[in-house]
């Protein structure tokens, strides 16, 4: 057990050092702009949400904004993003709820947050840690593939690698952890044919030459 902890202890150290002035890759201004943008971000590339959000924040920055456009206008900012009847259903009736409940703005209770049309606890754990500074661990397809990889945090849901997670790193590194795992899997813990060769915690991974 103690070898495992230290084994976790030292890929940490190494992502840190790796990974450690990374930032996030959506671009926003206030709490909104990151919420939309995440749950723009589902199948959809950061690149591309940034596009996207740009265009659709200078016509509609607000809530209240948004809510006013209607479904077919909505749709037409963010069809270059996928999956967009869906999500612009889903923005629409956050954007509802939160210029009709609370004011335009963004709820910093999580348990609020993630009971709005769209955001699951990945958007909301997304928010909390960066737009309100709260330590929380989000689980994407590149966090969980890398912990699952690395044994830092083994499951088969989100939640499992979350609670995982949360065990495995100090809570005052939860956040910046985060990004460190979606850069690695962006970067070289790829889904299809992972960069192992170029790995700097190959030494330390129990998947090294695996793709599972």
């Amino acid at each position: 057990m103690r070898v495992t902890k230290i084994i976790k202890a030292s890929q940490l150290e190494i992502l840190e050092k790796v990974y450690g002035d990374t930032k996030p890759a959506l671009i926003f201004k206030n709490p909104f702009e990151l919420l939309i943008a995440v749950i723009l971000s589902a199948q959809c590339t950061d690149k591309r949400v940034n596009i996207t959000t740009a265009r659709l924040f200078s016509k509609a920055p607000t809530a209240d904004a948004i809510a006013a456009m209607g479904q077919e206008a909505l749709e037409n900012e963010i069809r270059d993003c996928g999956l967009f009847r869906n999500k612009a259903k889903n923005i629409m009736a956050t954007c509802r709820i939160l210029a009709e409940e609370y004011g335009g703005e963004v709820p910093e209770d999580f348990d609020v947050l993630v009971k709005l049309p769209g955001v699951g606890r990945k958007t909301a754990n997304v928010v909390t840690s960066i737009a309100f500074g709260r330590p929380a661990i989000a689980v994407d397809t590149h966090v969980f593939r890398v912990a699952n990889r690395l044994k830092l945090a083994t499951g088969k849901t989100p939640l499992q690698v979350e609670e995982g997670l949360m065990k495995a790193i100090p809570e005052n590194k939860w956040s910046s952890a985060h990004h460190w795992l979606i850069w690695h899997g962006r970067m070289v813990c790829k889904a299809k044919n992972p960069l192992c060769n170029e790995c700097p915690l190959a030494e330390l991974c129990p998947s090294r030459n695996k793709d599972e």
